[in-house]
């Protein structure tokens, strides 16, 4: 079996996830090829967006978020997610059952004997006047209703969980600060959830598995149960092994992989990227030293903003009135701080709607 180097996975990765160079893919494509981007905080995507898209424009995110295209829910991990609606309406019963159980494992005393579909069931009555809710609403009304759990537990429970529902615009907008209002996901996109189909080789599943690989591949099961929460999708894996492709890693991992996606040359140079917090390039895996050194794994999980040089994390970054600072994790060569101002330079222009902005490189950390 192939054995692909670091350097050949960490060139995959960037291949997949539009890293490598910008696409030109309109904004809602994109956000569908790479399963969602991470948003519970609600202005990092657009820099997400900017660093993978050609002439990427504010607006055009805005407008598909206003126009239903794209939807803010929960859904991989418990987190929030930008993801397309298509998306939003086929995957959510599939992590109906994960949301729960993320859930629980916080708030399991409060929920101790409490009937949740019962409680589910509800939370859609007071929905389902189709009024925009705040989780402390809703959890107000919810415990009016009936005996149980009050408060953040409650409300957790509902909009994390139990009910379908998404976060509505202006929340996620450009230079829009707004508190989380909900609907659900069948009244805002005029559409019910996907049933799950009762279907044991998982076809929900397997389309998540193509999905993934398709953004993140070459890699492995306990990778894509890092991405998703969900564990592992074996019979989805199983019922569609036939159709993959399959690799090792250095330490001797399976990887899985779609045939014809594309692997580039280790040695394919790798641009200046700056990530927002949370991005899924990183986060997207159980095992990220493909892109991100053992030691400051916990950069990303902290939500810092990291810089990709030669394809890796090697600096953080931040923004204060349109000035960009970038901190390395590692002494910069000539060349390297170059290309780290150029590219910091261009977005802080992004930042600021053209207006420039200066960068900052302080010493290494």
């Amino acid at each position: 079996m192939t054995v692909l180097t670091l350097r050949a996975l960490n060139r995959a990765t960037l291949a997949r996830q539009l890293l490598l160079d910008r696409a030109g893919l309109p904004v809602r494509d994109a956000v569908g090829h790479l399963g969602g981007l991470q948003a519970q905080e609600p202005q990092e995507p657009f820099v997400g967006l900017w660093s993978r898209l050609r002439a990427f424009a504010p607006a055009a995110l805005d407008d598909r978020l206003t126009g239903r295209q794209l939807v803010r829910t929960h859904l991989m991990r418990r987190t929030v997610h930008l993801v397309t609606s298509d998306d939003a309406l086929a995957w959510r019963a599939r992590h109906a059952a994960m949301l729960r159980q993320r859930v629980l494992g916080v708030y399991r005393r409060d929920f101790a004997g409490v009937d949740l579909d019962r409680l589910a069931a509800a939370g859609r009555e007071v929905m389902a006047d189709g009024e925009p809710r705040t989780m402390s609403e809703l959890a107000r009304a919810v415990a009016a209703r009936q005996p149980g759990p009050t408060g953040r537990a409650l409300g957790e429970m509902l909009v994390a969980a139990l009910l379908p529902v998404a976060q509505l615009p202006p929340r996620g907008l450009w230079r829009t600060k707004a508190g989380v209002r909900n609907a659900l996901l069948s009244t805002w996109l005029g559409r019910e959830v996907d049933p799950l189909p009762q279907d044991a080789t998982d076809p929900v599943g397997q389309a998540l598995v193509r999905r993934y690989l398709a953004a993140f591949g070459p890699a492995a099961t306990a990778d894509l149960r890092a991405w998703c929460g969900l564990a592992g999708l074996p019979a989805a894996v199983a019922a569609m092994r036939e159709e993959l492709v399959a690799f090792r890693d250095e330490r001797g991992r399976e990887l899985l992989d779609l045939p014809g996606a594309p692997r580039p040359d280790p040695g394919t140079p790798a641009p200046v990227r700056f990530l927002p917090a949370f991005d899924n390039a990183v986060l997207g895996y159980h095992d990220r030293g493909r892109i991100i050194d053992d030691a400051h794994r916990g950069l990303s999980v902290a939500g810092e903003r990291v810089v990709l040089v030669d394809g890796r994390v090697a600096a953080t970054w931040t923004v204060d009135a349109g000035a960009v600072t970038v901190t390395p994790l590692r002494p910069f060569s000539v060349t390297d701080r170059d290309t780290v101002a150029e590219e910091g330079r261009a977005l802080a222009g992004f930042l600021s709607d053209g207006a420039g902005g200066d960068v900052r490189i302080s010493a290494p950390r």
